[in-house]
């Protein structure tokens, strides 16, 4: 998808996290003048790779929305796009299984902190991205109760990153909104990207100096032999007979996924902060004897080789960066879509003044 760059069109990423979002925003054509996070790691990741960014580190709720217009020197209605993903752990299905619903968790409020901006900056679009579970669940229909008192026009859907572009499979619920008509969602991709495309022509980690790629891994005997013996390509630990299982798993029959290889002709599954922990998904190398690398993860996510991640704090926490990242080209997609959208307003405003001149 070729980004329009007649216009160059201002965004502001809350919530920007390690940077996908905003990855996503620039490629679309967007300026982002300004992201905002309060974790240190993810801070420091998105200022390695978005070095113009004027970044705000700081817990959103304790950032004032007025300051940060005024030091961009922007007055309402001047922001052409806020956007940005609340996190999202409290509404996720893996924090509700059995019904054990996380409704409380005080995080699931921050996605107020979006109205708080919007009242503020009157952007002319938005575009906020989460698990599928906000869809149904009453903040979202009280953001948009009150967007719409602010004279927005919303379209919310759950859609899949696979159908954009995206060589894995994960559903998203997308909102969008817009000051006049209702903005329309980008139009599925025809050629879906399997993880092969993505992976398959990296160097194995150990003929690699990519940090995030080639890095110390420990498991034990028992676990290794367990993944070499599981069928390459698509195989899963359900393919070995009961008694080759591990004890944890001839005990309980859930999560079928877990210690599942990936297959070289089928998206991934959705990377999450377990990614490159084999018990926590299909996780396995379609070929190797390995969980992915945190680069193999992260380019299944969308990032390019060249993005940087800073390992001293450890690899699960750029897992956890990588896993709760919005896919950079899921985000461009739409983002295109709402570019397209701003440029018709600006004919339409063009056509109307040309008609109202004397």
């Amino acid at each position: 998808m070729k980004a329009p760059r007649k216009t160059l069109f201002t965004a502001i990423d809350l919530f920007c996290g390690c940077g996908g979002l905003s990855l996503g925003l620039r490629r679309a054509g967007f300026k982002i003048v300004a992201a905002i996070d309060n974790d240190e790691l993810a801070a420091e990741t998105y200022r390695m790779n978005h070095r113009r960014t004027h970044l705000v580190k700081d817990n959103i709720q304790s950032v004032d929305p007025q300051a940060l217009m005024e030091d961009l020197k922007l007055k309402p209605g001047d922001l052409d796009l806020l956007a940005g993903c609340p996190p999202c752990q409290g509404f996720s299905t893996l924090r509700t299984y059995n019904g054990a619903k996380d409704i409380d968790d005080p995080m699931n409020d921050l996605v107020f902190e979006f109205i708080r901006f919007v009242k503020v900056f009157l952007p002319k679009t938005l575009m906020m991205e989460n698990v599928p579970a906000l869809l149904k669940d009453a903040r979202l229909g009280e953001i948009i109760s009150e967007l719409k008192l602010l004279g927005y026009k919303s379209n919310a859907e759950i859609l899949d990153a696979a159908k954009y572009g995206v060589p894995q499979r994960r559903l998203r619920m997308i909102l969008l909104s817009s000051l006049n008509a209702p903005p329309s969602f980008a139009m599925p991709v025809r050629r879906r990207r399997f993880v092969a495309e993505a992976i398959q022509r990296l160097p194995s980690p150990e003929a690699s100096e990519d940090p995030i790629h080639n890095y110390r891994t420990r498991r034990t005997q028992n676990v290794l032999s367990f993944i070499n013996r599981i069928p390459k390509d698509g195989g899963s630990r359900t393919d070995l007979p009961v008694e080759d299982q591990l004890k944890c798993h001839q005990e309980f029959n859930g999560f079928k996924d877990v210690y599942g290889r990936m297959a070289w002709r089928q998206p991934a599954p959705t990377i999450t902060g377990g990614c490159i922990n084999p018990s926590k998904g299909r996780y396995i190398h379609p070929d190797e004897d390995r969980a992915i690398t945190l680069r193999e993860a992260a380019i299944l996510q969308g990032f390019p080789r060249s993005y940087k991640f800073n390992m001293s704090k450890g690899r699960y926490p750029i897992a956890q960066l990588i896993g709760n990242a919005f896919p950079p080209k899921f985000a461009e997609h739409h983002a295109g879509a709402l570019y397209r959208h701003l440029e018709e307003d600006l004919r339409t405003k063009s056509r109307t003044d040309q008609v109202l001149k004397p």
